[in-house]
């Protein structure tokens, strides 16, 4: 048995590009999977309560292409491509929000997270076209994968 997976969307809606995770929660969710939305660090920890498998889709900066989707499973020692993100466009970042549940043991078994790369974090731009992209092409692979089964 899988157990119960969770899909998390993180980011900010304002800050153009920092919407990809939301996105793609909101295509999963039209898609028929379920997914959640998640603007608030610390709002992550209660919203994994009791899933075993936890999947983060948020933005990423690494210099790599904007639109690349990285993956990292969360190996309760390090996220390597959120290495020297003090901080984010959500004040708290990711990788602080996971270092307090690994903290407060509140980590589920699993954290697998997708990142796409963004470039535009300014308040009021849309997000640009490349992410927009990364975000449909992510949003099909992950429905193929936790879409619900048929009878």
């Amino acid at each position: 048995m899988k157990g119960i997976v969770r899909i998390i969307g993180f980011g900010n809606l304002d800050r153009g590009d920092d919407a990809a995770g939301l996105l793609v929660a909101r295509r999963l969710h039209e898609l028929g999977v379920e997914s959640e939305e998640c603007s608030d660090p610390l709002s992550l920890i209660e919203s994994w309560a009791g899933a075993d498998e936890v999947i983060i889709v948020d933005a990423a900066v690494t210099g790599a292409h904007p639109g690349t989707i990285l993956v990292q499973d969360v190996d309760h020692d390090t996220l390597s491509f959120f290495e020297g993100r003090e901080t984010s466009t959500h004040g708290l970042g990711l990788m602080q929000a996971i270092e307090l549940a690994r903290s407060l043991n509140r980590l589920p078994q699993r954290i697998r997270i997708y990142g796409i790369e963004g470039q535009l974090f300014e308040i009021g731009v849309l997000p640009s076209p490349e992410i927009l992209a990364a975000v449909e092409s992510l949003a099909q692979q992950l429905a193929r994968v936790h879409s619900p089964s048929e009878p």
